[in-house]
């Protein structure tokens, strides 16, 4: 089977790394909406609702302006960077608008992290599957390699006990004849 995928890779090989292309673009541009869309929900009800119901989670006023203070400081940052890291991907476009975010600032962390982390996970993941297949034809001869070596071998210690082997298989032989 997977013989036969490697031969297709040369007749098809451009189709398929424009496929890749394509995902790498629908993951970028579904992680820029998705995030873009969060923004929006967030800038319109999070600090709303955060004001209402943030004491149930030990958010009162004070912590609230704590929080706007370091988003305002590092904000690009958890825009940036908070889709590569998995808890934080589920809030951090919330917090940006919940935060107030100059939407300009969060639209072009939001652009630029969301196209470097489809390009990482996408051609990353194209890159691992090129290098296994590189492996795969090295361990293929190695394999080989072992392969007529342990042959060899085995060849080797057949002729120097052959009288001992023919002995015991005549026995062994001998006692299933019997039964």
């Amino acid at each position: 089977m997977s013989d036969a995928l490697i031969n297709l890779i040369p007749i098809y090989g451009p189709w398929i790394i424009f496929g890749i292309v394509v995902v790498v673009l629908a993951a970028a541009a579904g992680a820029i909406v998705g995030d873009g869309m969060g923004y929006l929900v967030g800038r319109r009800f999070g600090l709303p609702f955060l004001r209402r119901y943030g004491r149930y989670i030990r958010l009162d006023e004070d912590r609230l302006l704590i929080g706007r203070y370091l988003f305002l400081r590092y904000g690009n940052a958890v825009v940036f960077f908070g889709r590569f890291i998995a808890v934080l991907r589920m809030f951090a476009a919330l917090l940006a608008g919940a935060n107030s975010m100059p939407a300009g600032r969060f639209f072009f962390f939001n652009i630029t992290g969301g196209v470097c982390w489809a390009c990482l996970f996408g051609f990353g993941a194209y890159a691992v599957g090129a290098e296994i297949y590189k492996i795969s034809g090295v361990l293929s001869m190695i394999s080989l390699g072992l392969f007529i070596a342990a042959g060899y071998t085995l060849s080797i210690f057949v002729r120097r006990n052959e009288a001992v082997l023919r002995r015991r298989a005549e026995q062994a032989l001998s006692g299933c004849s019997r039964g």
